[in-house]
């Protein structure tokens, strides 16, 4: 006999979600392990004393985590999503009958709380992860990757020099007359200070600037992205964004120039478990801020009672200074040297004990100085022979040219720490841990991108950036700590 059903609503219900959720429901086990009660006290300073109450900080931190979780990055979206899930509701505490706070309340909560809010919530869940057993902390693989910041490319404006701000600020925005064909679209609001308003470029990268502008216009049909709006040759020395001046424009090798942050992560190799993130200004580069990386993290792991030894990242991390700064923190690098870097000419022999290099002719040519180069900001050795030694030589020509009297050349000052550093990379060791940083670091970044809720900053400015990438990093870690449940 066929079947009909017929939906009547009731009056009266009698229903508990604790009974509806499963046992094995991902939201119900997170509900079971995560403890954030202490939000209250390192919240309460924020707030006044009087006036409506705020959101719960614990239901507001859970809110977003499951908005990283579900990989929803818009909180309009997110309240509506968790409307809908009685797992959600459970975990945040919410009856089905209780009104979930207004979207904007997510984003102004967000704003009121410091870094330092979310970066304990962070270090709260790697406690939890580290009591599993999950992290080693022995080897740490450091990685970077680009994220799309909430501005646009369109509406760039143009840096102009301090003595003309007042008077050219938006009045032209590119140099090349291609611009003048395109439509630019202005801004609502500029957020940028005065100093980030003033050009940084010298007279020689503006007219370099310009000359590849005018390149730009005449091949445009020929470069990756050219087929998207508003692709165009910009620079952050020439232009800044209005919107989100935080943001930097970067590129890619194949991909269009995006306005992005820099998101700089560490992963233990043991279990893959998030130890450190951060954003950084995406025009940064990777050496520059190691030293930054590796005193968080180090003091990080050491307050968590694990021994950190091994620091594996790829060549963008490598400098001398940086090797040197590795080991004087006790830290052995696995980090591949530049492909130009040279221990010293071809065929000269280097004397480790009287430090000078010997010719292929036998002559000595001795150390004279160390100095910074201003063109790289390196610190560097000169070595140079005298005059006498270089006049009868049969190498003369070929070895100093038309013009030199003497040979003179510069290598890096920390040669030292090169030749161990590149010992340990060329070894087995060095093999595996090349190995290691790429099956570790890389899909966690393509995790936190595709399914983590960091395909793009739904903030403005870096501190709002650092923590949209700390939320997202603590919903990873308590998916990699918990057991697998279903989550529906």
């Amino acid at each position: 006999m066929q079947g009909k059903k017929t939906y009547q609503e009731k009056l009266f219900n009698s229903f508990r979600l604790s009974e509806r959720v499963p046992q094995d429901n991902f939201y119900r086990l997170l509900k079971g392990v995560l403890d954030l009660n202490f939000l209250y006290v390192q919240t309460k300073s924020y707030y006044g004393g009087s006036g409506q109450k705020s959101i719960d900080p614990v239901v507001f931190f859970k809110l977003c985590l499951v908005g990283y979780l579900e990989n929803i990055i818009s909180d309009r979206k997110l309240i509506q999503h968790c409307s809908m899930r009685l797992d959600i509701l459970y975990f945040i505490d919410y009856d089905l009958d209780e009104e979930l706070p207004w979207h904007s309340t997510i984003s102004r909560t967000r704003q009121l709380f410091p870094e330092s809010v979310f970066e304990e919530v962070f270090t709260k869940v790697l406690s939890m992860c580290i009591e599993k057993g999950m992290v080693s902390g022995h080897t740490q693989a450091i990685d970077s990757a680009p994220i799309k910041a909430n501005a646009s490319m369109d509406t760039l404006e143009l840096k102009v020099p301090e003595e003309d701000l007042q008077a050219h600020l938006r009045k032209v925005r590119v140099f090349s007359s291609m611009d003048k064909e395109t439509p630019h679209r202005k801004s609502k609001d500029d957020k940028s200070d005065r100093g980030q308003r003033i050009v940084t470029a010298s007279k020689k990268e503006l007219g370099a600037i310009q000359s590849r502008n005018k390149k730009w216009s005449t091949d445009q049909d020929q470069r990756p992205g050219s087929g998207n709006k508003g692709s165009k040759y910009t620079s952050n020395k020439t232009h800044y964004s209005p919107t989100d001046p935080d943001a930097r424009i970067s590129v890619k090798p194949g991909k269009a120039r995006k306005l992005n942050y820099l998101s700089q992560l560490s992963v233990d190799t043991a279990s893959h478990v998030i130890t450190d993130i951060r954003a950084y200004h995406a025009d940064g580069k990777d050496n520059q801020q190691l030293p930054d990386i590796v005193e968080r993290l180090h003091k990080r792991l050491w307050q968590q009672g694990l021994f950190w030894e091994n620091c594996v990242a790829d060549t963008g991390y490598s400098s001398g200074e940086n090797y040197a700064y590795l080991e004087q923190k006790g830290l052995r690098s696995f980090i591949p040297p530049h492909g130009t870097y040279k221990g010293g000419p071809d065929g000269f022999i280097y004397n480790r004990e009287e430090d000078y290099y010997q010719c292929p002719q036998g002559k000595i040519i001795p150390f004279t100085k160390a100095f910074n180069d201003y063109r790289t900001g390196t610190k560097k050795k000169e070595y140079r022979a005298r005059k006498h030694v270089c006049v009868a030589c049969p190498m003369r020509s070929s070895c100093l040219g038309k013009s030199a009297q003497e040979k003179k050349f510069s290598v890096t000052y920390y040669r030292a720490e090169y030749e161990r550093n590149n010992a340990r990379v060329h070894s087995p060791q060095g093999r595996y841990m090349k190995g290691k940083r790429q099956s570790t670091v890389e899909p966690v970044f393509g995790t936190l991108t595709q399914f983590m809720g960091l395909r793009k900053i739904n903030t403005l400015g870096l501190k709002q950036a650092n923590k949209v990438m700390h939320l997202s990093a603590i919903a990873y870690n308590l998916k990699t700590c918990l057991p697998a449940g279903r989550s529906t």
